[in-house]
C-alpha cells in the first residue's frame, strides 16, 4: 500500500531573512488528523511551532468568496489556542504557493475565526504606507488578533519571577487575564531586554504559561518598543518572535506611549519585527509583518 504524502513548508515569520524571525512548520492536510499524530509531527520538527491547515469547503459563512482553512498550532509538547507566527506563517505559504487566489484568508480556530490579508509594501516620504496587492518589494501579511487585557500581579510571588530574570530590575508586573495567563514584566531599558539570561527552571516555577518582558524604546530609536517570551512549560525555552504576546503588548504600551501605532522589535537572538495598529473601539491588533519560506517537503505517514 502506498504512502501518502503530507506536504510542508517551514517558513521564518516575522523577518524578511532567511534564518529569523521565528520559524514554524505549515502542514497542508487533506483530511484531518487525530491529535497524537499532530503532536507527534510538532515533537520531530522541535521548533516553535508546527501548525495545520485542512481547508473548509462547506458554505455558509458571510462572504464565500474568501478562502477558509482550520487552523490549529501545536507546540512539541502541547496543542495552544493562539499563535500569532504560525498564522503568519501559513498565511504565507498559502499565498505563495498559489492556492488560494484572494488576498484574504480565514482561519477557524481555537480562539475564532482569524483573518489574514496581502498587504504591500510602499515606501513613501512619510514612512511606511500599506496598500493592498503586491510590488517588487514584496508584501506584508496583516493578522487581526484580539487584545489580551492585563490585570495587576499578586506580590506574593515575586520572589520567583526575581529569581526567574536572575534579579534583574522589574519596572512593573502583570499578568494576562485569559485562559492562557502569562507574566508581564517591564524592564527598564533594551539593554536589560536583550541582555537578559533568565533562569529557565525558575520561569517553571512561575504563575502562568510563560513569561514576556519588555521595555520602552529610547528617544531617536527606530522601534517603540523591545520584548522576548519564555515557555519552557510549553516546551519552547524561548520563542523568538510571539505575535500572541504583542496582544497584551501593544494596550499596555499604547497607555504608556500615548499612541496605536508601533514598530516593536522581538529582542531575540534571532530578532524579529512586528508592525502594529490597534483599533481601541474594536479591541483589536493589527499585526503586520513578512516571512520567507526556507524548506519545503512531504511526510511520510
Amino acid at each position: 500500500m502506498a504512502k501518502k504524502l503530507v506536504k510542508y513548508s517551514v517558513v521564518d515569520a516575522f523577518t524578511d531573512k532567511a534564518f529569523k524571525g521565528n520559524p514554524a512548520a505549515v502542514c497542508l492536510l487533506e483530511e484531518e488528523r487525530d491529535e497524537q499524530w499532530l503532536q507527534a509531527v510538532a515533537a520531530e520538527f522541535n521548533i516553535s511551532e508546527t501548525c495545520y491547515l485542512t481547508r473548509i469547503t462547506e458554505s455558509g459563512h458571510i462572504d464565500s468568496s474568501i478562502p477558509r482553512f482550520r487552523l490549529r498550532w501545536f507546540t512539541p509538547v502541547v496543542e495552544v489556542e493562539l499563535c500569532g507566527h504560525a498564522t503568519l506563517a501559513a498565511a504565507h505559504a498559502l499565498f505563495t504557493s498559489g492556492l488560494v487566489n484572494s488576498n484574504i484568508i480565514e482561519f477557524v480556530t481555537l480562539s475564532g475565526v482569524l483573518t489574514a490579508r496581502k498587504v504591500n509594501e510602499i515606501k513613501t516620504s512619510g514612512g511606511l504606507d500599506i496598500q493592498n496587492g503586491e510590488t517588487q518589494e514584496g508584501f506584508f501579511i496583516e493578522l487581526d488578533f484580539p487584545t489580551v487585557p492585563l490585570t495587576d500581579f499578586s506580590p506574593d510571588e515575586v520572589s520567583l519571577i526575581s529569581n526567574a530574570v536572575n534579579g534583574a530590575a522589574v519596572h512593573d508586573i502583570k499578568i494576562t487575564s485569559t485562559s492562557s495567563e502569562n507574566l508581564f514584566l517591564v524592564l527598564p531599558s533594551r539593554e536589560s531586554v536583550v541582555e537578559l539570561q533568565p533562569e529557565i527552571d525558575a520561569i517553571k516555577k512561575c504563575p502562568g504559561k510563560g513569561l514576556i518582558i519588555s521595555a520602552a524604546a529610547p528617544p531617536g530609536s527606530e522601534f517603540d518598543f523591545y520584548s522576548r517570551y519564555f515557555c519552557p512549560k510549553l516546551g519552547i525555552n524561548e520563542d523568538p518572535v510571539c505575535g500572541s504576546a504583542h496582544c497584551a503588548l501593544t494596550p499596555y504600551w499604547s497607555k504608556k506611549l500615548g499612541k496605536c501605532d508601533f514598530v516593536a522589535n522581538a529582542a531575540s537572538p534571532r530578532g524579529g519585527v512586528v508592525n502594529i495598529h490597534l483599533n481601541e473601539q474594536n479591541q483589536r491588533v493589527l499585526l503586520r509583518g513578512k516571512a520567507v519560506t526556507v524548506m519545503q517537503g512531504s511526510i511520510l505517514v
